[in-house]
């Protein structure tokens, strides 16, 4: 699959909020709209520490992911969360969420970032096939609080 990777832009609003909204599905999620519509907004502040990219192929947006960059107290550089990865169901497997992830970590290099991480849930099976092959695993857990 001919795959090109581009920052988001406004015209590609509805589109990204289609495949905002299935991975909210996937994840048995749903955010308000309210705040998609918050984080569509920090991702046109150049201001805002986010970013959002898309996956295009023959100009269809296939494939998402939103970044965060963060200080470290362990390095120089800010760290570069990957926090949204998704891929049309009708294009798993055929590199689109590979590309994604190269693409945030080309773009995390030129900012000068250490390190580049993400999260996935333990039964994303076809994710971690994909997450072993291109990263090494911490072995660190997750721990959270809903405040």
């Amino acid at each position: 699959m001919n795959i090109q990777i581009r920052t988001l832009i406004e015209e590609d609003k509805v589109d990204w909020f289609r495949l905002w909204v299935r991975y909210q599905a996937f994840y048995r999620s749903t955010i308000p709209d309210s705040i998609s519509e918050l984080t569509w907004c920090r991702f046109a502040d150049p201001a805002e520490p986010m970013v959002a990219f898309g996956a295009f192929a023959k100009s269809t947006l296939v494939g998402i992911v939103h970044a965060i960059y963060h200080r470290s107290t362990w390095t120089e550089g800010d760290y570069c969360y990957l926090q949204d990865l998704f891929a049309d169901a009708a294009c798993r497997g055929q590199g689109v969420g590979r590309a994604l992830i190269e693409h945030v970590c080309e773009q995390a290099r030129v900012r000068g970032a250490s390190q580049i991480y993400w999260l996935t849930h333990e039964s994303n099976a076809q994710a971690i096939l994909l997450y072993d092959h291109v990263a090494e695993r911490s072995g660190f857990l997750q721990y959270r609080m809903l405040l």
